[in-house]
């Protein structure tokens, strides 16, 4: 039973909202195929993180999906360089035209890689009032030199919520990366490749579900309660001189 609004004397009406199931019956669904950025975390010259995302954008594709792969190299460190960089605009557009994001580092000394946390640090948090990652779907991997562990995706999780992203419940990690790949740069069967057909065909269905109804679900009281300048001046920290 809905309890009435006179018992919430904290809460300002004209704001609060009764959650509506009926907002997810969209019946305007977009058309166009899914679209996926997918991110990696090592710029050697045969990094198993850029040959786990080529993998994945091959299954996407093969699931109806459109990707693309944004190359580290050239990137400059947060705070080393304007916002106008072309390797920084670059990914914050890749970033915007996204749909769904695919992340996936080695492991380095138990966590993911700088170059990793690098493209993450440059995709704001904000620009004005909007939130450029809000909403989106995000599936998180990692390749490890060594025994499997999950310290790279546990850590990429934590940044997702912090993104404000839908991260999915699979998670990919691969062990002794370097024995599942061939001379031909392809992942050889495996309950490891298995595992990466599972989280890509679980991405597409939570980018299918969620795309068009991510607006309403990310509509939050507290932030309706305040004006976009508001919400542009507390989230964007002045410009350091």
């Amino acid at each position: 039973m809905t309890k009435p609004l006179t018992e919430l004397p904290a809460a300002a009406p004209e704001h609060f909202r009764v959650p509506d199931p009926e907002r997810f019956a969209n019946p305007v669904r977009s058309s166009h195929p899914p679209r996926i950025l997918l991110l990696y975390g090592s710029l050697r010259e045969r990094s198993f993180s850029r040959l786990l995302v080529e993998e994945a954008a091959r299954l996407l594709q093969a699931m109806g999906a459109e990707t693309k792969i944004f190359n580290p190299t050239g990137l400059p460190l947060p705070d080393d360089a304007p916002d106008s960089h072309p390797k920084v605009q670059e990914l914050r557009n890749l970033a915007q035209w996204s749909e769904g994001m695919v992340w996936c580092s080695p492991e380095r000394h138990g966590a993911m890689t700088g170059i990793m946390k690098t493209q993450i640090d440059w995709i704001p948090l904000s620009a004005g009032a909007v939130r450029p990652t809000q909403g989106k779907t995000l599936a998180v991997m990692q390749v490890c030199g060594g025994s499997q562990s999950f310290n790279a995706v546990n850590q990429m999780r934590v940044l997702g919520r912090w993104m404000r992203m839908l991260t999915i419940p699979n998670q990919s990690s691969v062990a002794k990366a370097f024995q599942e790949f061939g001379a031909d740069d392809r992942m050889k069967p495996s309950s490891y490749y298995d595992r990466v057909v599972d989280v890509m065909e679980e991405l597409v269905k939570f980018t299918w579900l969620t795309r068009d109804v991510s607006p309403y679900l990310v509509d939050r009281y507290s932030e309706r309660k305040e004006t976009a300048e508001e919400l542009s001046k507390r989230v964007n920290l002045p410009k350091a001189t």
